[in-house]
């Protein structure tokens, strides 16, 4: 940051040897903790939830520090993101007077900002608070338009993962599920505002249907506390968090003998295997992938250390593999330790799949959830090869190239493959029955697809409670009998081979293909396409 009117830190006014505020900015993506892989880590240049975590815990118990100026700008967290910031500067907010400063006065910011005591922005600020909506794009005309057809066999109605490449519009079912997952959204913010404005739910609600059009407006409704710009909120005591990094007391640390919480992250697109990315920028396939080996690898290692007395798994995933789900499902439920999961962003299909027998469940309001279903598929492109003069010539079993996209499936073959995702649904439907003590037909009710936000998903029983990594981190230590303060750390698997585990990262990603599930078709996925606006 360069805010060149602070001055040099000793060029205090007289008599103040500290600063007596501290200007904390807040901006980019930031996702919930650092990536466990090597490369992706020395990649990653964002600052990461739990480093803001970090941070300002340590100017919380600054003695010497009045309060924080939180700089929120060109902010382009998810919601579920922006939420566990509003946890982490209402923590801060109970031990110093804190000060969110926001020129963009957007959905997602604001989530942010009213973890903060006060809200000022300046005259000129953009506000955009038209509510919440997607608008994803379907490519089945255009697909069909060039010779591509897609076979997608789903259970059931709600389970969208593929539409969006078999139809040339959204079907009803998934415009309902989509308005009910939207709904839970706004009345999440409505909560976050409510509280951190005090005002009621409704009044906060209102907001979205104000019109409102500047600064002073959302100063007039209440939204905000001042208009104000930035040199007008920071005085001659104020320097940023980089100049005062010295200053801050180191945490104490914790006594080792009492044990610690193991973190163990599901992040991108489950898979069978090792755990990847896949830089292609392709629609659903791109970004990185949780391989099954890898997760189980981490989870042994945690469930063997013997100092680690409970385990965190932190997910953010739409699910995958139903085959990987499973196994990562299993070596969860097989834990003699404590396992609390975390919902971030999403933890759909698979990525609930694996969390129901956690013996806690914690997710964010914003969360995607649900989708308890199963789908499989495939792209015809018979007539595309017609047009382009390719001819595909079979040798051997029909049923050996099932999956083949030279041809539809046949009758015989949609049978078999409907039996398949059946048996998957109804292990899908038990997991769950038995993991949250619910009879498999009020399952059933809740599943066929159909997606939740962890807001609906808290009284639908499908989650335990709504929190973020810190809450999750403190019920961990509590189901174990830790003290409040004992660590974490980041669980990977054992080192193996070798290689460095960077060289065999690099070689693993240079293997990734344009269809990341091997030979794979039955999958507990959800579309992640759902971006919030």
């Amino acid at each position: 940051m360069n805010i060149p009117f602070l001055g040099d830190l000793l060029d205090l006014p007289a008599g103040v040897t500290r600063p007596t505020w501290v200007v904390l900015d807040v901006t980019g993506t930031y996702p919930e903790r650092q990536p466990t892989r090597p490369i992706a880590a020395l990649l990653n240049k964002a600052d990461t939830v739990e480093a803001l975590s970090a941070k300002a815990e340590k100017l919380a118990e600054a003695d010497w520090l009045h309060g924080v100026l939180v700089r929120i700008s060109e902010f382009t967290a998810a919601p579920a993101t922006a939420h566990a910031i509003h946890e982490v500067l209402r923590r801060l907010s109970e031990k110093k007077r804190t000060v969110a400063y926001v020129p963009q006065l957007t959905m997602t910011a604001l989530i942010a900002a009213s973890g903060a005591k006060e809200i000022a922005a300046p005259e000129s600020a953009d506000v955009l608070l038209g509510g919440f909506a997607t608008e994803p794009t379907y490519l089945g005309a255009f697909l069909k338009k060039h010779g591509i057809e897609f076979e997608n066999l789903r259970i059931k109605e709600y389970k969208a993962a593929l539409t969006r490449f078999s139809q040339d519009h959204m079907d009803d079912a998934n415009r309902e599920q989509l308005s009910a997952y939207l709904s839970g959204l706004e009345a999440a913010w409505a909560t976050d505002l409510a509280a951190g404005r005090g005002v009621s739910e409704a009044e906060a609600l209102a907001w979205l249907d104000a019109d409102l059009t500047s600064a002073q407006g959302a100063l007039d409704a209440g939204l905000i506390d001042r208009v104000a710009y930035e040199d007008e909120l920071i005085g001659p005591g104020t320097r940023p968090l980089a100049a005062v990094i010295d200053l801050l007391m180191p945490k104490k640390p914790s006594d080792p003998k009492a044990g610690r919480v193991a973190v163990v992250s599901v992040v991108g697109s489950i898979v069978t295997g090792k755990s990847k990315n896949n830089p292609l920028p392709l629609p659903l396939l791109g970004g990185p992938m949780a391989g099954s080996d890898t997760v189980v690898a981490a989870l042994r290692h945690a469930k063997e250390d013997k100092a680690t007395k409970a385990i965190v798994v932190y997910v953010n995933s739409g699910g995958g593999s139903a085959l990987a789900s499973d196994l990562m499902h299993r070596e969860i439920a097989t834990s003699e330790k404590p396992v609390v999961v975390v919902m971030g962003e999403y933890a759909a299909s698979g990525g609930y799949y694996l969390a129901t027998h956690a013996d806690k469940i914690v997710a964010s309001p914003y969360t995607l959830t649900g989708s308890i279903g199963v789908v499989s598929g495939k792209p015809v492109t018979q007539e595309f090869n017609q047009r382009q003069g390719f001819r595909p010539e079979r040798v051997g079993r029909d049923r050996a190239l099932m999956y083949s996209p030279s041809r539809p499936y046949t009758d015989e073959e949609r049978t078999h493959i409907e039996k398949g995702i059946a048996e998957v649904y109804d292990r899908f439907v038990t997991r769950v029955a038995e993991g949250r003590d619910l009879s498999k037909e009020r399952v059933n009710e809740l599943g066929r697809g159909r997606i939740w936000s962890g807001h609906d998903a808290l009284e639908l029983g499908l989650v335990d409670e709504l929190g973020d990594l810190h809450r999750g981190l403190q019920l961990a230590r509590e189901l174990a009998d830790l003290p409040a303060d004992a660590p974490s750390w980041n669980a990977t698997p054992k080192k193996q081979g070798p290689l460095p585990e960077f060289v065999q990262e690099a070689s693993q990603a240079a293997q990734v293909g344009v269809w990341p599930f091997g030979n794979e078709r039955v999958l507990t996925w959800f579309d992640q396409e759902v971006k919030v606006r």
